[in-house]
């Protein structure tokens, strides 16, 4: 496959890498507990038929036979495929079945196929019985609202805007009523929610949530230690190099020296394998955990040699690289690196992808994973637009770290002995450029529902035109699949073992503490979860998992299946444990020196305006059960109330209000 002109021809060298297949054949998934995704949304968005495609995740598992269907446009797809099939059946015409790019004779997975081949799809004609005749104006009565369903919302698509971001909006608008609801809990669960949407949402989708203050600053917050005479364009944080000259005879078996050679080799026996204690090989490898793990994986996927890549250049890069991650960072460091490198290596392994990806794309996808946060600094990208930081100046407040991770690594390409592209072509080093800043671009976090609704449409939409296969030939969706497996990996510590996982939280807590103890020094707003005195570990992590980390790891699920299934497993129980390990607070009223009305939060819940009966109003809006409460008798919590409007968003109400607000 050639990035830029598609599919190649054969006989193609080693260094082109090309591929044998593109298609990534579709499966079911099997019965298993089922992420909000799936949860009833408002009438207005479905189809007269569709609400049989939603799962009502009134139980912990979900019984169901059919693929549900949840984006947008796959749902356009397939009431229009339905609504071919009743037209057949209303006029008696033959049926020529319509050829499709990539088509088989298999049937559509799913809901189409099982609905067009039910017994209730017979032939009807207007001369038939009085039976037969109504159930004939039946079918075109519902023919016809289907379609008229269809084409009110295709009207509703932006020219200039993919189908995929009805898919974004839908999820958007679900995530802002769960998270409604999460916040009403507690004011730590207003708190989980508020990070939720700063951090996983763009910005003109962030719900308006009360933040955490410290007493106010009437100051601006300039970047310290600016020097005002270097240049704008001239990339910072950039150290000299200390390794060119590490190596003068044969590079060491997983490329750095170590006196625990024989340790290391064990865990990396394992290297193919998901879920490695990655912290021992940072012990074992004498703190080079992402020099000694992407060597590995170069040596056992043989890039070396079909790059043509001298293991002393790789050493000598990878170990400049690794100099430029922060030792002193909690999270985002080296080992953080190694882990999601490791992590997409397996994930590129998956029997689904056998032979999907090319060598060249497999390179730019284990590098990506490598420098994807080179230089981090351990702060948000939020807290760098807000400081005024010459980063994001230089960078326009648009993905401020990850633009700044890119050009790092690829300055650092230039340094003597570190340039591993150089055997490349011209349109190779273009092709892998591009990918690799698709890639770390797609690693900003407020991008996550852009990239599920992108992949999920894919998926679904494949499914319902009946081939269920993905074709993957062209570049926009290669890359898509890439970026969300390199988005996956970035978000894989709550899928790994349980103890590999609790040691990954309490670093992120770490440096999530780390820098609100900086905003408090600056009298800034304290973010969301920064806060080392009022945040809630436990509820933080099952939040996450159920409103970020399984929605995405459910759709790569099923793009892949069956190769994730142990992947989601662990992640339930994982998710299972935390919720367990929620501490139970004793009641705000025995440490409370303040009065509730007080304390108290107030909201103002939005939702859709729409017109349907009752009982369709409590079928479209699930209410998630209230954690355990939480209250902390240092820093008073009691719990919010809330009160519903019109569109969604969450809105404080003064105290003075509350009363008509509730009225209303």
């Amino acid at each position: 496959f050639d990035v830029e002109n598609g599919p190649s021809g054969q006989g193609r060298s080693p260094l082109d890498g090309g591929s044998p297949s593109s298609a990534l054949v579709l499966q079911n998934l099997p019965q298993r507990r089922e992420s909000f995704l799936y949860r009833s949304d408002s009438d207005y968005e479905l189809s007269p038929k569709s609400m049989s495609r939603h799962s009502s995740m009134q139980s912990e598992v979900t019984q169901h036979a059919e693929d549900l269907i949840v984006t947008p446009f796959a749902q356009i797809l397939a009431s229009l495929r339905s609504v071919r099939a009743n037209y057949i059946n209303l006029t008696n015409v033959p049926n020529k079945e319509r050829t499709r790019r990539g088509s088989s004779d298999r049937h559509a997975h799913g809901l189409l196929n099982q609905a067009s081949m039910s017994p209730q799809h017979h032939q009807l004609s207007p001369g038939a019985s009085r039976g037969s005749e109504d159930g004939y104006m039946k079918l075109a009565t519902e023919t016809l609202e289907e379609l008229d369903w269809c084409m009110e919302q295709l009207e509703t698509i932006q020219t200039h805007r993919s189908v995929s971001d009805m898919a974004s909006s839908k999820f958007k608008r679900m995530l802002n009523r769960e998270l409604s609801h999460f916040a009403e809990s507690s004011k730590s669960g207003n708190q989980i929610a508020e990070y939720i949407c700063s951090t996983y949402l763009d910005k003109q989708q962030e719900l308006d949530l009360p933040t955490l203050k410290v007493d106010h600053v009437d100051t601006v917050v300039k970047a310290k230690n600016i020097d005002k005479t270097r240049p704008m364009c001239q990339i910072s944080g950039l150290r000299k190099l200390k390794h060119a000259n590490s190596f003068t005879g044969i590079v060491p078996t997983h490329g750095v020296e170590t006196p625990y050679k024989e340790e290391l080799t064990k865990i990396l026996n394992d290297i193919d394998k998901w879920g490695i204690d990655i912290f021992k090989v940072n012990e074992f490898s004498n703190n080079r955990p992402l020099t000694c793990v992407t060597y590995t994986i170069f040596q056992e996927r043989e890039l070396l040699k079909t790059f043509n890549i001298t293991p002393h250049t790789l050493v000598t890069y990878m170990m400049h690289v690794e100099d430029h991650y922060h030792r002193d960072t909690p999270y985002h460091n080296a080992i953080h690196a190694a882990d999601v490198t490791q992590s997409t290596h397996v994930l590129l392994s998956a029997t689904a992808l056998e032979n999907v990806f090319t060598d060249l794309e497999i390179l730019a996808a284990i590098f990506a994973c490598t420098i994807h946060d080179v230089d981090h600094p351990g702060l948000t990208n939020q807290y760098l637009i807000q400081t005024s930081s010459e980063l994001a100046l230089m960078y326009n407040d648009e993905s401020v770290l990850e633009n700044h991770h890119l050009a790092v690594a690829f300055k650092l390409l230039q340094e003597e002995n570190c340039d591993i592209l150089d055997k490349l072509t011209k349109k190779q080093r273009q092709s892998f450029r591009k990918m690799v800043i698709d890639m770390v671009l797609a690693t900003d976090m407020s991008k996550h529902m852009t990239l599920l609704a992108d992949l999920k449409t894919m998926v679904e939409t494949k499914k319902v035109a009946g081939s269920g296969v993905l074709l993957l030939d062209n570049y926009q969706d290669r890359i898509q699949v890439l970026q969300n497996m390199v988005h996956c990996a970035d978000l894989s510590n709550p899928t790994k073992p349980l103890e590999i996982y609790k040691t990954w939280v309490d670093r992120v807590m770490a440096e999530f503490f780390k820098q609100g103890d900086q905003e408090r020094l600056l009298g800034l707003d304290i973010s969301p979860m920064c806060d080392r005195h009022t945040a809630t570990i436990e509820k933080s992590q099952v939040g996450f998992i159920d409103y970020i980390v399984h929605p995405l790891w459910e759709t790569w699920a099923d793009l892949v299946y069956p190769d994730a299934q142990e992947i989601l497993d662990t992640l339930e129980d994982n998710r299972d444990w935390y919720h367990a390990s929620i501490p139970i607070s004793p009641s705000s009223s025995f440490c409370s020196t303040k009065t509730e009305e007080e304390e108290k939060f107030h909201f103002h819940v939005e939702e859709e305006v729409e017109s349907h009966s009752s009982a369709e109003s409590e079928q479209s809006v699930i209410r998630v059960p209230a954690a355990n409460q939480e209250a902390n008798c240092t820093h008073l919590e009691t719990t919010p109330a809330s009160t519903e409007s019109s569109n969604g968003h969450l809105d404080p109400v003064s105290n003075s209000n509350s009363k008509k607000t509730a009225v209303e």
